[in-house]
């Protein structure tokens, strides 16, 4: 009789969990799932199942998932005496949650860098997934080398005080056009950021599946030669095809 397969999925985000559970199982019929939160639980049940034959532990690489911490900054009351302030950039990054990512609204302001390579290399040290903003960063070979993942517009080499100081956190912004809530979540990776509202994740999660096996089942299709007209997007007789062939 041959051994059960049994896959464990660690990740903090149930939603993530949730949906590469439901990738994993459409991929893989018949192979028993198991979902934990946290690596420690991971661990437990690694040594408990000696039948479990494969493990996904954190989910969030290549690309980046994180719950949005928000972040906002003002020109007007640029001062060296703002980095004391309780209001902090320093105190923002010490309230920072591990695997949230921050998104910091800078006005799109571009020639006064917003962080350096030590507020970068303290919001890595504390777990935080990484930063976005419509602003720039200074020190960039330092703060590369902290290898937090950073989306931005650029670098400068001025500090923040040169055009901004930082006013307060986890409230509504405007970050690059788009408003931003504490909460949201952001799927982030080499082609830029996107932001899911909230309210939207779970829709998101039961419907992105559907959406990569049917783009996979596509390419399949190109990488037999067929032609895109009708297959992406499919009319109607590939539509039907492709629900065939799906089961």
């Amino acid at each position: 009789m041959a051994t059960p397969v049994e896959i464990l999925i660690a990740d903090d985000h149930a939603l993530f969990r949730k949906g590469f559970g439901i990738l994993l199982r459409d991929a893989l019929p018949g192979v028993g799932i198991k979902e934990v939160a946290g690596f420690d639980a991971a661990l437990d049940l690694l040594a408990s199942s000696p039948q479990m034959t494969g493990a996904f532990l954190d989910l969030m690489m290549p690309g980046e998932d994180g719950i949005a911490l928000t972040r906002s900054l003002r020109e007007d009351l640029a001062t060296p005496e703002s980095w004391s302030s309780p209001t902090s950039t320093r105190a923002a990054i010490e309230a920072m949650p591990a695997g949230c990512i921050a998104v910091v609204d800078a006005m799109g302001v571009t020639d006064a860098g917003i962080f350096g390579d030590i507020l970068c290399a303290r919001m890595k040290q504390r777990g935080v997934a990484g930063l976005v903003t419509d602003g720039v960063v200074r020190d960039v070979a330092g703060v590369l080398g902290t290898t937090l993942p950073v989306w931005c517009q650029g670098g400068a080499a001025p500090p923040s005080v040169a055009g901004l100081t930082f006013v307060g956190w986890q409230q509504p912004i405007a970050c690059g056009g788009v408003a931003v809530f504490p909460d949201d979540v952001l799927v982030v990776d080499d082609d830029g950021a996107v932001l899911i509202p909230a309210a939207l994740v779970d829709t998101l999660v039961e419907q992105g599946p559907e959406q990569e096996r049917m783009e996979a089942w596509i390419m399949r299709e190109v990488d037999k030669g067929a032609s895109l007209p009708g297959l992406y997007p499919m009319n109607a007789e590939t539509k039907a095809r492709y629900e065939k062939e799906k089961g």
